[in-house]
């Protein structure tokens, strides 16, 4: 990444973290003071790879997930409020890819916060589960204006992932069936205003589907060569063997 001029690209946690592990820090060391909301931005992939059935109950569903979750998480974001958003985040887009509405995939979200919050490290933060809840029912029902003002001045939009995540639910919750319309407003509201539009657009791209989004918009990232929708589909492919109870190379799969 330094050759290609992208390092400044790195968020504060990942940063810290590949830097102590290039000073010899283990890996399950390295990201022992990741608080900031990178987990949360790149963790829909897992999402989409792991099944998680709105109509199964959550305590079968979820700690498998939450699992994965740490797993690609605990390198650069190892404490329970990282672990905790980047939870929430992969079980909305998990519920989503599965059916559920922004309602359900975000019920899916708080619970699986709930359970990731005890991972990790912990450090002293806003339980993120509890803020996922009040932002959402803070903005249900308001007009755009004001659930973007309340979004600003009261939820929070920094890299904190305690207001950026809640920040992001808090979007869909004031936006919930215009993906679209949802990941412009969340692009409007400043601060950390990209990630915030990631995990929105990551989330209501998951319950609404590829077709919700406008071709001009979509054609506009194919056109990077980045081959994201093959990408998508060999997630999903995972996914369908995951659900079938098999494993990547083995001889059912």
């Amino acid at each position: 990444m330094a050759e290609r001029g992208s390092l400044d690209l790195l968020g504060p946690s990942t940063k810290r973290a590949v830097g102590a592990i290039l000073a010899g820090v283990p890996p399950d060391e390295a990201g022992a003071a990741g608080t900031t909301n990178g987990a949360a931005m790149r963790i829909a992939p897992v999402g989409i790879a792991v099944p998680l059935d709105p109509a199964v109950p959550v305590a079968t569903s979820l700690p498998t997930l939450v699992d994965q979750v740490v797993m690609a998480s605990r390198v650069t974001h190892d404490t329970g409020i990282a672990l905790a958003g980047a939870a929430a985040v992969a079980a909305a887009v998990s519920a989503g890819v599965s059916g559920a509405t922004i309602a359900g995939a975000t019920a899916r979200g708080v619970a699986a916060a709930h359970i990731a919050a005890g991972r990790g490290h912990w450090v002293a933060g806003a339980d993120v589960a509890a803020r996922i809840e009040w932002a959402t029912a803070l903005v249900a029902g308001r007009a755009e204006a004001e659930a973007a003002e309340l979004i600003d001045i009261l939820i929070g939009t920094s890299l904190a992932t305690q207001e950026s995540v809640p920040a992001a639910f808090a979007v869909l919750a004031a936006v919930p069936g215009d993906p679209w319309h949802a990941c412009r407003l969340a692009a409007s509201l400043g601060g950390d205003c990209d990630t915030i539009a990631a995990i929105t657009g990551a989330i209501a791209g998951a319950c609404h589907g590829a077709g919700s989004f406008p071709p001009e918009a979509i054609a506009v990232i194919d056109a990077q060569g980045l081959g994201l929708a093959a990408l998508a589909g060999e997630l999903l492919a995972l996914r369908d063997l995951l659900a079938r109870g098999d494993r990547p190379g083995s001889p059912a799969s």
